[in-house]
């Protein structure tokens, strides 16, 4: 059913279509399409009971005439596969031999080619070519350019291989720059380790064009695989429509010799697997599985491009990460979802500067860039935020797009986060507060920055954790039993170690002073304020009761040798058995059946 959006309104339209074929039957099954040029590339479930699961495509348009297209029903083609992404790559722009734009889709499935007395899952990248047709006889209405390889991101853990989750594809002005960026998790549920791997577009491509094929060992029950020893067959088998191939006078695939196409219905395994940029992970990070990702592409003012990683996990945070010369810099992690609960969609619009993440509850869109929240000049350099800069005249953190008259005053140190540029900061002001003996006193500190070191200083001397009069934790530092000897100057520090440098900055400061006067002499004149409050309560009551004895409502109570007593509920009077503390009130003291004391003079 179509679908308009209009006014802040999703509506349906009245026109139905049928969903076969274009989206599974489960909702919770994984699938992906794309729609290129009018025709739908879809990778889902065929029938209703989801095993025969293809990859397709259709011509949404009445007046095509391209046949329906779809992988073979062979297991070597796909084996209970779990769909992920799909992208399309036009490597026809600029190409000097004529070639076709591609189709690449990823997936994990079960690996026909090794010899595991389990399933063995593994990652997987296909490829197909836009033009393909279909086979004249062989393969008809199948693809002929069909093939896959491994994708390899191994972790510095030993561990069965990594299933890829979510794919991205940066696309450059050049499609061969444009790289895609793919997140794994383990199989197993022993690790807790999640991985980031990027892949060339270009690296792909020769893997499918110049590597070798895995062929089948049709001998052996069940059948294994090894590695094609055979001549190329030309045209190579797989491989798209192009100059070379048209002057054989082979104009479509419709025209490929039988020989050619059953070495593809045979032999749609690679040999090589597909290897990462700088040979392994762009990130590696123990904790919450990471579930999706989306990168945007950001100049900064050293006039270097860097790729910018928004990466979602399993308990809806985001985080943002860059690599700077190797070194992987993990910016901000954001809490998007109030309750924890994985992130399923991230999208990212560069004209809008959000970034939008979809749970299975809710839809959240947050910016790419939040250079308001670095307070100071430190702060801001530090961040090392490719969207981020310190304007020296304004004081303020800002955006570097938003600024292109004056980036040349602006300070940016991303790869050697040098900080130095900065001016010096204001000296913080101490706040004032009153000591007071036998208390525990909590002075507060938290620095913006999560990876700077909390340091503490009294009188200029550093603070040990060691130190039991001390109890420092993640929001400040508890002065225990505190005493006129804790009466001084607290700071807090934070630490930021930077490519062998340390930059402290003061977070906050404390004088604490001790209150006015003896305090035990404090003590007694607050007893003895006690008292007179006391004794003019006492003798109201005692008023109350002459009061009372006068007209007969109670008999007059004695205490013999007794400092406290209390009435029963038959009016009997008992020693409470209670002695006084030194500096007590003198006298007796009388508690009523109704809970009132009262005090009699002795």
């Amino acid at each position: 059913m179509e679908q308009t959006y209009a006014e802040g309104q999703l509506k349906l339209g009245e026109k139905q279509e049928e969903g076969r074929t274009k989206c599974p039957f489960d909702p919770f099954q994984r699938h992906c399409s794309i729609v290129s040029d009018g025709d739908l590339y879809t990778a889902t479930s065929v029938n209703f009971k989801g095993f025969d699961l293809a990859l397709m495509r259709m011509s949404l348009s009445m007046l095509s005439r391209k046949a329906t297209l779809r992988t073979s029903e062979s297991s070597s083609f796909l084996d209970e596969p779990v769909f992920v992404h799909m992208d399309l790559v036009r490597e026809s722009e600029g190409s000097s031999e004529g070639d076709d734009d591609k189709v690449y889709m990823f997936f994990s499935e079960n690996a026909v080619e090794y010899d595991f007395p389990n399933k063995l899952m593994v990652s997987r990248v296909a490829r197909v070519c836009k033009g393909d047709l279909g086979g004249h006889r062989m393969l008809y209405n199948r693809w002929t350019t069909f093939l896959k390889a491994r994708l390899d991101c191994s972790v510095p853990e030993p561990s069965l291989p990594y299933m890829v989750q979510d794919v991205f594809l940066l696309q450059h002005s050049d499609w061969r720059k444009s790289i895609f960026y793919a997140v794994f998790t383990p199989q197993s549920g022993s690790a807790d380790l999640s991985a980031v791997c990027a892949y060339s577009v270009t690296a792909i491509g020769d893997v499918f064009s110049r590597g070798r094929y895995k062929a089948p060992i049709k001998d052996t029950s069940p059948v294994k695989w090894g590695t094609y020893g055979g001549e190329t067959l030309d045209p190579r088998p797989g491989a798209c429509i192009n100059d070379a191939v048209r002057s054989m006078g082979i104009k479509n695939t419709l025209d490929l010799p039988d020989k050619t196409l059953q070495f593809v219905r045979d032999h749609p395994i690679m040999e090589e697997a597909v290897k990462p940029l700088n040979g392994g992970p762009q990130l590696v990070k123990r904790g919450p599985m990471f579930t999706r990702i989306a990168v945007d592409r950001v100049t900064a003012l050293d006039g270097h491009s860097y790729d910018v990683m928004f990466i979602g996990t399993e308990n809806g945070f985001v985080q943002k990460a860059v690599n700077y010369d190797g070194e992987m810099f993990i910016i901000e992690e954001v809490q998007l979802l109030q309750h924890p609960e994985p992130i399923k969609t991230l999208r990212l619009s560069a004209v809008t500067g959000q970034l939008y993440a979809g749970s299975g509850t809710a839809a959240v869109q947050m910016a790419l860039s939040d250079c308001g929240r670095y307070s100071s000049c430190l702060d801001c350099v530090l961040a090392r935020d490719p969207y981020c800069a310190w304007q020296p005249t304004a004081a303020l953190c800002t955006a570097v797009s938003s600024t292109p008259n004056s980036n040349r005053s602006l300070i940016q140190s991303l790869r050697d986060a040098d900080a130095s540029m900065c001016p010096s900061l204001e000296s913080v002001s101490p706040e004032s507060y009153t000591l007071i003996p036998g208390n525990n006193i909590r002075l507060q500190c938290q620095p913006d920055s999560n990876l700077a070191e909390v340091r503490w200083f009294f009188n200029d001397q550093p603070l040990r954790p060691s130190d039991t009069k001390y109890f420092l934790y993640g929001e400040g530092i508890m002065i225990l039993n505190a005493s006129a000897a804790d009466s001084g100057l607290y700071v807090c520090q934070a630490v930021e170690r930077v490519k062998g440098r340390q930059y402290p900055r003061t977070v906050t400061a404390y004088q604490l002073q001790p209150g006015e006067g003896d305090p035990d002499r404090c003590r007694q004149g607050d007893e003895t304020a006690l008292e007179v409050s006391v004794g003019m309560l006492s003798l109201l009551l005692a008023a109350l009761l002459v009061f009372n004895v006068c007209v007969g409502h109670r008999p007059l109570l004695r205490c013999n040798k007794a400092r406290w007593c209390f009435r029963t509920q038959k009016a009997q009077i008992k020693p409470l058995g209670l002695n006084f503390t030194p500096g007590g009130l003198p006298g007796s003291m009388l508690m009523t059946q109704s809970g009132v004391i009262i005090r009699i003079p002795e």
